[in-house]
């Protein structure tokens, strides 16, 4: 199948997804994930309509974005490192992967030079996993209130990578845990103040089950572009 292809089969069963969970399917954006992807195949997405696209490596990243030219949306879904929070600043639409006060104080800092505030997810691991990174579920409540201290940060809703299952039924558990905590953290107001609330969750293997947990961003890659440059 083409990227074409792909993209309108995924598109679909975004939608059908949407429509089991009585969802408004254009309440869920579909991020194609593009690491090591060549970029004549995120050319052909962005024939084909895409406009969302997420990065792991700001160095690729950069290329792909000046290359690519405007009128896309660029999310950082990789972990960041604070000294690299200016030059994230400068490229990316959105950073889905805040999930410590150090990174949080490094960006807000930068955006304050730049005269501009900018979305932001708190990731969140949410399956309490030593080698992924992610606030602590128990410790998210706090740490949303210190960065909602820093004004150029917008911080829009949750972000997390469940366990790993061969299937994505077992995942259920976990995107439903982050939907209920961006709904209790959203209603006592640490979250989306004036835009939707955001829940990116779900990748290539499981996100049909995401959207009928209640994402509104999943973050797919091999499902649309094949296997990855090594």
């Amino acid at each position: 199948m083409t990227i074409a292809e792909n993209l309108k089969d995924i598109r679909g069963r975004i939608d059908a997804a949407a429509r089991r969970a009585g969802r408004d399917p254009n309440r869920v954006r579909l991020v194609a994930v593009s690491k090591r992807v060549p970029l004549e195949r995120l050319q052909e997405a962005v024939d084909a309509g895409q406009t969302i696209f997420g990065e792991n490596y700001l160095q690729e990243a950069e290329l792909k974005i000046k290359a690519l030219g405007p009128g896309l949306d660029w999310h950082f879904i990789g972990h960041l490192q604070s000294n690299k929070a200016k030059l994230a600043t400068g490229l990316f639409n959105v950073i889905e992967t805040v999930d410590r006060l150090k990174l949080a104080v490094a960006l807000d800092g930068h955006l304050a030079k730049k005269g501009k505030r900018l979305p932001v997810l708190l990731q969140v691991n949410i399956g309490h996993e030593v080698q992924k990174s992610g606030v602590l579920p128990e410790d998210a409540e706090e740490l949303l209130r210190q960065i909602n201290q820093l004004p150029n940060l917008e911080v829009c809703g949750l972000m997390a990578m469940p366990p790993f299952f061969e299937d994505a039924e077992a995942a259920r558990p976990y995107f439903r845990e982050l939907r209920q905590m961006a709904d209790g953290f959203a209603q006592q107001g640490l979250l989306a103040q004036g835009r939707p609330l955001e829940v990116s969750m779900g990748m290539s293997g499981d996100f049909e089950v995401a959207v009928e947990e209640g994402a509104t961003l999943v973050r797919v890659g091999t499902a649309l572009f094949g296997d990855r440059l090594q």
